[in-house]
C-alpha cells in the first residue's frame, strides 16, 4: 500500500504546478509514514520542497523535516518564510533542533536561533555547551517531571497538560525543588494506580543515570545492558538536565557499527 501510495505522489508531483493537484497531493501525503515521504523530498529539485513541504499536516512537517539529510534541510530553510522556519523549529524536538544547528553553515544558523522560540533556543544553546561525544549533547530537555507529593490524579493532569511536546511520556520524573532526581515513575504504573496515591508511594527510588560528560558510547552499553527505553541525565549536582531515549542511543550504536566496519576495511 505504501509503495503504491509512493508511486502516486511521484506522479502527482511530476505535476505540481496544477492546483487541482493540491488536495489530492495531501490527502496522498496524510497516508504515508515521514521517512517514506522524506526520501520523495530527497528526490526534489530545492525548488519544489518548499511547495510540498506547505502542503504537509503540521506535526508531519516536522517529523518529516527531521528525517531529511542536512543537504535537503538547507535547500528547504533556504525557501522557507521566517514564520515558516520558526514554525518548523519550534515544532521540533529539541535534540533534533540541537542537530540541525550543528549541521548548517553560521549564516543559517543565525537565522534558525533568531527565529526560534526563546525557550527553545535556550534549550540548543544548553547542550551545544557539551561536547560532540558526551551525554549532554545526545540528550534532550524535553521529559515529563513530577513532584514526590503530587496525587496520581495531579500527575495524570499534568502528563495531559504538557505531554504533547515531550520527547516521551511512557517514563516520569520525580524531582525534588532544586531539580534533584529523586525517582522514576512508568506511565503504567500512575494508570494503574488509585487516584489518591501520591507519586512517592509508587515511583521507583533506585534509578539508573549517566552524567552529562559520559562519553555517549558507554551511554548506548547501558541502553544495551539494561533494555531501557529512556534514561535521565544528571549533572555533578545530581539535578535532572535531560534524558536520552532509545532512538538517540540506536543512532550512537549504528555509528559506532560502521566505523568498526570501516576500520576493518
Amino acid at each position: 500500500m505504501s509503495e503504491i501510495s509512493i508511486d502516486t505522489l511521484k506522479t502527482m508531483l511530476a505535476n505540481l504546478d496544477d492546483a487541482k493537484k493540491y488536495q489530492s497531493l495531501r490527502d496522498v501525503m496524510s497516508t504515508l509514514p515521514a521517512p517514506d515521504l522524506a526520501a520523495v523530498f530527497e528526490d526534489l529539485p530545492p525548488e519544489k520542497l518548499p511547495v510540498l513541504f506547505r502542503l504537509c499536516p503540521k506535526d508531519l512537517a516536522a517529523e518529516i523535516f527531521a528525517e531529511l539529510t542536512p543537504e535537503t534541510q538547507q535547500d528547504l530553510i533556504d525557501g522557507l518564510t521566517d514564520k515558516e522556519l520558526k514554525a518548523v523549529v519550534d515544532d521540533l524536538f529539541v535534540d533534533d533542533a540541537t542537530d540541525l544547528v550543528e549541521e548548517m553553515p553560521a549564516n543559517v544558523v543565525k537565522r534558525i536561533l533568531k527565529h526560534a522560540d526563546p525557550d527553545t533556543r535556550k534549550s540548543i544553546n544548553e547542550i551545544l555547551k557539551y561536547p560532540d561525544d558526551s551525554a549532554g549533547a545526545l540528550m534532550t530537555t524535553e521529559f515529563v517531571d513530577l513532584k514526590r507529593d503530587m496525587t496520581v490524579e495531579d500527575a495524570l493532569k499534568r502528563i495531559r497538560r504538557t505531554g504533547t511536546d515531550k520527547e516521551t511520556i511512557n517514563v516520569c520524573y520525580v524531582v525534588d525543588p532544586a531539580r534533584k532526581l529523586l525517582g522514576i515513575v512508568s506511565l503504567r504504573t500512575i494508570l494503574l494506580s488509585d487516584e489518591d496515591d501520591t507519586i512517592d508511594e509508587i515511583m521507583e527510588t533506585h534509578v539508573i543515570s549517566v552524567s552529562t560528560l559520559e562519553d555517549k558510547e558507554d551511554v548506548a552499553q547501558t541502553f544495551s545492558k539494561y533494555n531501557f527505553i529512556a534514561l535521565p541525565v544528571v549533572d555533578k549536582e545530581d539535578r535532572l538536565v535531560g534524558i536520552i531515549t532509545v532512538d538517540d542511543a540506536i543512532d550512537v550504536m549504528e555509528e559506532e557499527t560502521t566505523e568498526d566496519i570501516e576500520k576493518m576495511a
